[in-house]
């Protein structure tokens, strides 16, 4: 009873920041190349891909295997930021895919939600059309 309450605290804690995790089929690498393909399919721009172990080795440190995405579609990025330009600080759009403690391969995103909210956005459709793409990308690249 007592992990069940730990992981409904935990689960909304995370909702509460609109941060999303979802479990991946896939190692982190293939994960991350799943979901640049994805990405690149529906026309997004793929930036960067940063290799947070590899920072860590650079300074002989050791962290378990994790990558960022960071991904975006300029045509939506700068509708939010001609409503709000200080968006801009927390666009493109990334994907955190890390192996947990466990040694599964999670998938974690922050919902355009905080987004909207962090910055007083009044584009719903957009941001709910961010929800939706972030969502059916992180999904399918999971399977």
């Amino acid at each position: 009873m007592r992990k069940l309450l730990i992981v409904l605290m935990l689960g909304l804690s995370l909702h509460a920041n609109e941060i999303i995790i979802k479990e991946s089929m896939h190692g982190v690498n293939e994960s991350i190349e799943k979901l640049k393909t994805l990405v690149t399919q529906k026309g997004f721009v793929v930036f960067d891909v940063i290799d947070h172990t590899q920072n860590a080795k650079d300074v002989n440190m050791s962290l378990a295997q994790s990558k960022v995405l960071i991904f975006g579609n300029p045509k939506g990025g700068t509708a939010l930021m001609q409503e709000n330009i200080l968006v801009g600080l927390d666009l493109p759009l990334r994907v955190l895919v890390f192996q947990d403690k466990e040694g599964k391969t999670q998938m974690a995103y922050r919902n355009g939600t905080w987004i909207k909210n962090t910055h007083s956005l009044k584009n719903d459709a957009l941001i709910t059309k961010v929800n939706g793409g972030l969502d059916m990308l992180v999904s399918e690249a999971c399977k």
